[in-house]
């Protein structure tokens, strides 16, 4: 539902034919940030069911020793897909439709800064859902696991199309993530309300803005090493075979910078969603509310750097694992530190034991076991004795499950009114609640045991062991308890949403901008905002008499989103460029026979190179010009800019051309790999930023460049342009340059 539609509207809708399909195309098409969050949550609902029966058959397979019940290969695909489809298209699309309906209202603003790439963003996660799945009827579905290790997943071990699939499919989930990442921090920083300054911001909403920026160090670094595993299979490169020169070693750094930090990418989003609920039924405001602010910057600055504890087992040398034993035993602080905030803000309050309150009390419990067994893992000597064993998946689930869902399913309850203007049953809530713990708990305590007793994760059976068959067994029947759960809770949606009970604007006496206007809220949010002067601006409305204190000063400066957009997308960009680098550096300490470097013509390049840079000269004139409203100097010099970066592109196709006749291709070398890669992205980047340019000059010359805010989106695209020209100062310098120095 969405803006004011009524419940007997939406009756009248899905059963009249032409309403119906008028309504189907108005959720198809939408760019609306309300009705976008809502469809991620349901797309994550529909790849929790396929996910849910993928994890049935894995622990029906493992219920009894030296079961038969799957074959071996069907247990591996199993795996991959439910691991992969947990993580990338359910826990991530959940929260994200959290954050697309909430964080827009907490802060005030109308919609998202960009609506269209809003849209984009979502429908990029089913695109790549089903992407992932088609690989079942396309060949084969992958079989190597959710982090996909090399060189397992070469041509020559995997040869089915599947790894294929799930690269492509994770690239198209990561643009989407990237998309929707760039889109809050756009929002937040450039849409808020009147008063609503970046001290004043609900921590949900503060979290998730932190989290962004980790977003785009992360996932960057994936796409560029999908796109190295891609061109591995597709175009016969050498990044991750060992017996062609490359490194499947590089593959779990690249896998694992990427994959750590996922963790908090999920779980952030789920500190948010405490930190809103446990002060609203705790009747006091979050304890010590800069020290959780803080704290999350704390933890996506050390979450980048502990990624090698993955990596004990490898043997990267002393030096490495102490900087990595450290880094991981740091991480605890900031986390500790919520869970301290947590408690204080319950310590003394009136504590109202709803459901949301409940299953946050459950999260707390639970993510706190999970954060001491995961600070085991920051032991060296006892990560090489449990790495490969069921205690590591226990962890795993602990945090994935534990925390993510046990949070998501007190938000759920918390924000259902304001979604559907409904209140959900609170019986059937708490039996969810009940169902959801006990089942979690038998499924998953019982595999630290197992991982201490030796057994090993990755197996499709096991032999008769004394323990082990009955604790597997209790670990199955749990699953049916968490289904049992899910099932009642999709009956408490889909009941509570027709027949439940009218909430009214703020059921739940909360103080953050959300509830002060209509549920579900009109298209736009809000007819009107509140004075926001502190952190709780609905308690100072309802307690005048003792409102909090005011928070800094009530300017709020809010640069122009397109602005903001662009450099949040060139911090991603260089996170992507960067491990292009790095891996390109990674294969030149260790050359090898054949084609390199020394036989590139470097005179050449710096001519065309010397285009390229001064193209940026002459698009700052274009700039200067369309300030001063000189339409002809513009055009001028907008038009030399394409010529001059043209040249550029010619000049490397020439080159290319001229390896090509010589025998050196993508696949001669790792230098020819690393090269051609490294400089093939450029020069796409390169390409796109010309196909924009000329946009721009076609518009110009129509004469319908004058706009509202002129020169906005122009100096956005200026600074990509600046930005490719700068990543070409540091590929000259590293492929041309540097072996001259050697």
């Amino acid at each position: 539902m969405n803006g004011t539609t009524t419940i007997a509207e939406f009756r009248a809708a899905i059963l009249d034919p032409a309403k119906r399909a008028h309504y189907r195309l108005a959720w198809l098409s939408t760019v609306d940030h309300k009705r976008i969050g809502v469809l991620y949550m349901l797309t994550a609902l529909v790849f929790f069911i396929i996910g849910g029966v993928e994890a049935l058959f894995i622990r029906l397979q493992l219920a009894v020793p030296n079961n038969d019940f799957l074959h071996p290969d069907t247990f591996n695909k199993l795996f991959t897909l439910h691991g992969t489809t947990m993580i990338f298209l359910v826990a991530m699309p959940a929260l994200f439709g959290f954050v697309n309906y909430v964080l827009p209202l907490q802060i005030g603003a109308r919609d998202m800064a960009f609506p269209r790439l809003n849209a984009f963003g979502y429908w990029c996660q089913p695109f790549g859902g089903i992407l992932l799945h088609f690989s079942i009827l396309a060949g084969g579905a992958p079989a190597v696991g959710w982090f996909s290790y090399a060189p397992l997943s070469e041509t020559p071990y995997s040869s089915t199309p599947g790894i294929d699939y799930w690269a492509v499919a994770l690239f198209v989930l990561g643009l989407g993530t990237i998309s929707f990442a760039i889109n809050t921090i756009a929002t937040v920083i450039s849409c808020r309300g009147p008063g609503m300054t970046m001290r004043r911001l609900p921590l949900f909403t503060w979290m998730n803005f932190i989290n962004s920026f980790l977003i785009l160090i992360a996932l960057p670094v994936l796409n560029a090493g999908l796109a190295m595993l891609l061109i591995d299979r597709q175009l016969e490169g050498h990044f991750f075979l060992p017996f062609r020169g490359g490194s499947a070693v590089l593959w779990q750094h690249i896998f694992w910078a990427f994959g750590h930090p996922e963790v908090y990418i999920v779980v952030l989003p789920a500190f948010g969603m405490v930190s809103e609920i446990i002060p609203v039924f705790s009747r006091k405001p979050i304890f010590g509310y800069e020290f959780v602010a803080a704290s999350t910057v704390a933890i996506v600055v050390l979450s980048s750097l502990v990624w090698g504890h993955h990596m004990f087992t490898v043997g990267m040398g002393r030096p490495l694992d102490v900087f990595f034993i450290i880094t991981s035993m740091l991480i605890a602080i900031p986390t500790g530190v919520k869970v301290l905030n947590w408690s204080a803000t319950m310590f003394g309050g009136r504590v109202r034991f709803d459901v949301p309150m409940l299953f946050c009390i459950a999260f707390l419990i639970q993510f706190t076991f999970a954060g001491l067994t995961g600070i085991s893992h920051a032991s060296a000597a006892l990560d090489w004795q449990t790495k490969n064993s069921y205690y590591l998946v226990a962890h795993f689930h602990f945090v994935f499950v534990g925390a993510i869902v046990f949070a998501m399913l007190g938000a759920l309850p918390y924000w259902f009114p304001k979604m559907s203007g409904r209140m959900m049953s609170e019986s059937l809530g708490r039996w969810t609640f009940w169902l959801w713990v006990i089942g979690f708990n038998m499924t998953f305590i019982i595999q630290h045991v197992l991982g201490l007793y030796g057994m090993p994760r990755r197996i499709f059976t096991y032999p008769d062991i004394p323990g082990w068959g009955w604790m597997n067994m209790l670990s199955t029947i749990g699953v049916f308890f968490m289904g049992a759960g899910s099932l009642v809770l999709l009956w408490n949606i889909a009941h509570s949403f027709f027949r439940g009970r009218v909430a009214g604007d703020n059921p739940w006496n909360a103080w953050t901008l959300e509830w002060a206007t209509t549920s579900p809220p009109p298209h736009e949010n809000f007819v009107a905002l509140p004075p926001i002067h502190s952190r709780r601006p609905l308690w100072d409305i309802a307690n005048p008499d003792r409102p909090d204190p005011v928070v800094g000063d009530d300017q709020v400066i809010l640069p122009d989103h397109n602005k903001t957009g662009i450099l949040a997308f060139i911090f991603s960009e260089v996170g992507f460029f960067g491990t292009l680098i790095l891996a390109y550096l990674y294969f030149y300490a260790h050359p090898q026979a054949g084609p390199g470097p020394k036989g590139l013509d470097v005179p050449r390049t710096l001519i065309f190179s010397v285009c390229l840079f001064a193209s940026s000269f002459t698009f700052w004139r274009s700039e200067v010009a369309l300030t001063k409203q000189r339409r002809g100097s513009m055009l001028g010099w907008l038009g030399l800019t394409i010529a001059l970066g043209g040249v550029f592109l010619v000049g490397q196709v020439n080159e290319y051309w001229k390896l090509f006749q010589t025998g050196v291709d993508l696949s001669t070398n790792m230098f020819s790999t690393t090269f051609f890669t490294l400089t093939g992205f450029h020069g796409l980047h390169v390409l796109i930023g010309l196909i924009v340019l000329l946009i721009f000059l076609w518009l110009a010359w129509e004469g319908d460049f004058a706009s509202s805010r002129p020169g906005s989106a122009f100096k956005a695209a200026g600074y990509y342009w600046h930005f490719v020209d700068v990543v070409w100062v540091f590929v000259l310098l590293t492929v041309y340059i540097l072996p001259l120095m050697r």
